[in-house]
């Protein structure tokens, strides 16, 4: 099913129709502020694992972030954070950025793995935010990969629910995306590290 919600004024109703879809268990294809991903409640197990089945690959070796509403739920999810480390996201977020950061105790439980670390996202979209504001907690998150041996991600919802409308609750139609993914830091050590340049600048991070 495609659900197209206006991406800078979201409506209400739509972005409820969601969250009770995503409270059930559903896994949603979703815009970012970069590509479209797939989005599920943080406290639903099994929708974890279709995610991962869905980016094929295990749940245990999956590389799941999680989409947060602000650094002060990021902090749930993260051991504390260096003044540094959090100078650098407090700069960069909202934005097209993925920081991987020291896990803190709810990870191993969301994952149910015993990954020390994990991405977080703070997309700059209203839709993901909307999202995590109605549900009042994280999403994991995972970007959508195009079959196409040229092109790594697809743009058009209307043709991601062609191909993978019938695997997941819903599609959201926020527009056109971009191509670029995020830019991917990792903050769990002394000093960030660069590890994929994408859509967000790294000018002065480093």
């Amino acid at each position: 099913m495609l659900l197209a919600i206006h991406p800078v004024n979201p409506e209400p109703r739509k972005i409820a129709q969601v969250v009770s879809e995503l409270q059930r268990g559903g896994v949603v294809i979703c815009p970012t502020d970069t590509v479209y991903a797939f989005v599920c409640s943080a406290h639903q197990p099994k929708a974890i694992e279709q995610v991962a089945r869905l980016k094929g690959v295990k749940p245990q070796k999956a590389d799941l972030s999680l989409i947060c509403r602000d650094l002060s739920q990021l902090s749930l999810y993260s051991k504390q954070l260096s003044t540094p480390a959090f100078r650098i996201m407090k700069r960069a977020l909202p934005g097209p950025y993925t920081f991987i950061v020291p896990a803190s105790s709810e990870i191993p439980k969301l994952f149910r793995n015993n990954k020390r670390t994990v991405g977080i996202r703070v997309p700059d979209h209203t839709i993901p935010q909307a999202l995590v504001e109605a549900l009042g907690h994280a999403l994991v998150v995972a970007s959508v990969h195009d079959t196409d041996e040229v092109l790594d991600y697809t743009t058009d919802p209307e043709l991601i629910e062609e191909r993978m409308g019938n695997q997941v609750a819903l599609v959201i139609d926020g527009g056109i995306s971009g191509l670029e993914p995020s830019t991917v830091i990792d903050l769990s050590t002394d000093e960030p590290e660069l590890i994929r340049e994408g859509k967000g600048s790294v000018d002065g991070f480093f």
